[in-house]
């Protein structure tokens, strides 16, 4: 009975760890997620600011060319 115990809690040591590992890798990928969208609405914002100023020059074009 004892050895039974004994291999239960160590399984259960095994799921600790393995859920705290799990948790920590859990807050990289949020983080990470959180800078990648980050990014994307600044590159967003980038490319549309860059479709504006060359609408922009199209426009000052003259219409022969």
């Amino acid at each position: 009975m004892q050895s039974k115990l004994e291999a239960l809690e160590s399984k259960i040591e095994r799921v600790v760890t393995l859920v705290q590992q799990l948790r920590a890798e859990n807050e990289v990928l949020k983080n990470q997620n959180a800078a990648a969208e980050s990014e994307r609405l600044h590159l967003r914002q980038t490319v549309t600011a860059a479709r504006e100023r060359l609408e922009g020059l199209v426009d000052k074009l003259p219409e022969g060319l």
